[in-house]
C-alpha cells in the first residue's frame, strides 16, 4: 500500500493525544490561508477517543468557525439509535464545541436509505471544493474492521471504490442492514486520509495489509490509495504487534 507515513503509538488514548494535535494543526493551517476545511469522520471506538480528547483540550470556538463537518458512513437508524455514527459524534464531540449547527452535515439514517445517497451526494458536491473535478475534502478520517473494510464498504462489495457516485447504500454482509457510505473515488480524492486503527483484534488484518505478504486484493481497506493527498495510519501496540519492523 502507498502509506505515505506510519505512526504506532503505545496505546489508544496516546494515538489520540498526538492526532488530535496533528488535526488542529491542520486547521490552523487552513485558518491561517482564510480556507475552509471540511472533514469527513467516521464512526468507531477508536475515532471516539480522538473526538473525546479533542473535545477535552480544543474548544476554543477560534478554532472551528471554518470547519465544515461530514460523514464517511451512516447506519440507517434514527440519529439517536445507539448504533448511529451521529450520536456517538455526537455525544463525545459536537455537544462540547461551538460548531455551528449549519456546518454539520450528517447522514440522515432514518431516512430512505437510496434518496439519502443521492442527497448527500448533491450537497458534497454544492459544498466542497473540486479537485480532478471530484470534491476534494481537506481530511478524511478511516478505520478496518477486522474483515479489511472500511468507510461502509464490505469485502463482497468492492465494487463501490469504483462508483461514479459519491455516495451509495452499502449492505452489512452478516446482518443485513443497510448503510450509508463515501464511496472510493471521492475519499481517495481527499488531501489527507488518516486510517486508525486500533486493538489486538484487528493485528492480523493490519498486518495483512501492510506487510503485503499476501493477496491484499480481497480487503477494501487496500484500495486506499490517495490520488493526489497524503495517506497516514496511526496504530497502536496491539494492532502493530505482527508488523513487520
Amino acid at each position: 500500500m502507498q502509506v505515505t507515513d506510519l505512526h504506532i503509538y503505545k496505546n489508544p488514548q496516546a494515538l489520540a493525544v498526538v492526532l488530535a494535535e496533528k488535526v488542529l494543526n491542520l486547521l490552523k493551517d487552513a485558518l491561517i490561508k482564510n480556507e475552509d476545511f471540511h472533514i469527513a469522520v467516521s464512526g468507531g471506538k477508536t475515532p471516539q477517543v480522538l473526538f473525546s480528547e479533542i473535545a477535552s483540550r480544543y474548544k476554543d470556538p477560534g478554532h472551528w468557525h471554518h470547519v465544515y463537518l461530514y460523514w464517511v458512513d451512516e447506519r440507517c437508524v434514527p440519529p439517536d439509535h445507539p448504533e448511529s455514527n451521529f450520536n456517538m459524534i455526537n455525544d463525545s464531540l459536537l455537544r462540547y464545541l461551538t460548531l455551528s449547527y449549519q456546518h454539520i452535515y450528517r447522514m440522515k439514517g432514518e431516512d430512505d436509505p437510496y434518496a439519502e445517497a443521492r442527497q448527500y451526494q448533491n450537497l458534497i458536491r454544492s459544498n466542497v471544493p473540486l479537485m480532478n473535478s471530484l470534491p476534494c475534502f481537506n481530511l478524511v478520517i478511516l478505520g478496518v474492521g477486522t474483515d479489511g473494510h472500511t468507510a461502509s464498504i464490505f469485502p463482497d462489495q468492492i465494487a463501490l471504490f469504483d462508483s461514479e457516485n459519491l455516495c451509495e447504500v452499502s449492505i452489512h454482509p452478516a446482518t443485513g442492514q443497510r448503510r450509508i457510505t463515501l464511496t472510493g473515488k471521492v475519499i481517495n480524492n481527499a488531501k489527507n486520509i488518516y486510517v486508525l486503527v486500533t486493538g489486538k483484534d484487528k493485528s492480523t488484518i493490519v498486518a495483512n495489509l501492510l506487510n503485503e505478504k499476501r493477496d491484499i486484493r480481497k480487503y477494501p481497506a487496500a484500495y486506499i490509495k490517495p490520488t493526489h493527498g497524503e495517506l497516514e495510519w496511526f496504530l497502536d501496540d496491539a494492532a502493530a504487534k505482527h508488523l513487520t519492523r
